[in-house]
């Protein structure tokens, strides 16, 4: 909204010039999502708490140490959903219609994950939505948004897939591709949802891949740095890196109430919601197989749980002793902080990794 009131009046006010520049946006949306979290969090955690009672349900099977977690309360994403939005909204330039697209994943997946949470909280178990359900309704967002973006991107560039450490490689997919993006977005979410399972173990790797996603967006964005490092130049990327600082800006504010010990969950309203716009900007930028690369980490959390229900239905028998992985460690003797910190180590090195491929072609 700044960009579109301000920018117009450069000539008259040089410094209005400034709003110009996608970096000193996203620098703004990086400080205003901050702001808003430190400034809403406590009110929106009071108003949880005085709603919520004993707060998110805590799984009986699962380590011990969880139990003393019992009243802590959850949809805690909510405070990341409106830092995010409202940052967005204010700094970006509003007729950029790929911003608009992840926005509305965001808030589809929010939605979802909403539910999910009450319906969890109001029943007093973990199950919440039922897992046909919340697949239906996230096919619907992914769905729209897809067919979105494909209106408004040119079709060869819109139905290609890159490969990493390939230059100017794009294999046409055609209409395949409608459903390899709708299964990148939900994928996307529902990996970062399983990962959200200890204190700030998934808010920062949420904010290590946004800060690689922004990082893309504005080079995917930028004739001549695209040119120069052999990666597809998809014009209006750029500001998708303005809704990345938002949503680094948020995590940042969300995790100063979410480190050990955890005054407030994150929940499927956050998890669900950030994890869908993750994939979508994937999608947008054509780095649906980076993504896969920068957010490993949720790649192996969600094979865990993958690869556990698989053994147990064919053999009868667990592989991890309990899934998804970060909660084997947990139950192989790692304290929580271990576990947690151990993870944000594994995130930043396949983050590096998955940025390396912007290079190495």
């Amino acid at each position: 909204m700044l960009y579109n009131l301000l920018y117009p009046l450069a000539d008259e006010f040089q410094i209005f010039n400034l709003f110009r520049y996608i970096t000193f946006r996203t620098g703004g949306a990086v400080m205003t999502a901050l702001i808003i979290s430190f400034v809403i969090g406590p009110r929106v955690i009071r108003w949880l708490k005085s709603k919520q009672g004993e707060g998110q349900p805590i799984r009986t099977d699962g380590p011990e140490t969880h139990l003393k977690k019992k009243g802590t309360p959850t949809m805690g994403g909510l405070m990341i959903m409106i830092a995010v939005i409202v940052s967005t909204l204010l700094w970006v330039d509003l007729t950029n219609t790929y911003t608009w697209i992840v926005l509305l994943v965001t808030v589809g997946f929010g939605l979802v994950g909403f539910g999910d949470d009450y319906l969890k909280l109001t029943k007093r178990n973990t199950k919440g939505l039922s897992s046909k359900v919340k697949l239906v309704a996230t096919l619907v967002v992914a769905a729209v948004a897809t067919g979105w973006y494909l209106m408004v991107t040119p079709w060869e560039m819109g139905t290609g897939l890159a490969l990493p450490f390939f230059k100017d490689l794009l294999i046409h997919l055609g209409w395949f591709y409608v459903p390899f993006a709708i299964i990148v977005i939900i994928g996307s979410s529902h990996a970062v949802n399983l990962t959200d399972g200890l204190d700030g173990l998934a808010t920062v790797p949420i904010m290590i891949a946004a800060s690689c996603f922004g990082l893309i967006a504005y080079l995917s964005g930028n004739a001549i740095f695209s040119n120069y490092l052999g990666i597809h130049h998809v014009p209006g990327t750029g500001e998708l890196a303005v809704f990345c600082g938002a949503l680094v800006g948020a995590g940042l504010g969300f995790l100063w109430f979410n480190a050990p010990p955890a005054m407030v969950f994150m929940g499927d309203t956050g998890s669900l919601s950030v994890g869908g716009a993750l994939g979508a900007i994937s999608v947008i930028t054509k780095h649906e197989l980076v993504l896969a690369i920068v957010g490993g980490l949720f790649v192996l959390e969600a094979l865990s749980v993958m690869i556990q229900v698989a053994s147990f239905k064919l053999t009868g028998k667990r592989v991890f002793r309990m899934a998804p992985i970060h909660h084997h460690f947990e139950k192989k003797g790692w304290s929580e902080p271990t576990v947690v910190i151990r993870f944000w180590i594994i995130a930043v090195i396949l983050a590096l990794v998955g940025l390396s491929t912007l290079k190495l072609r």
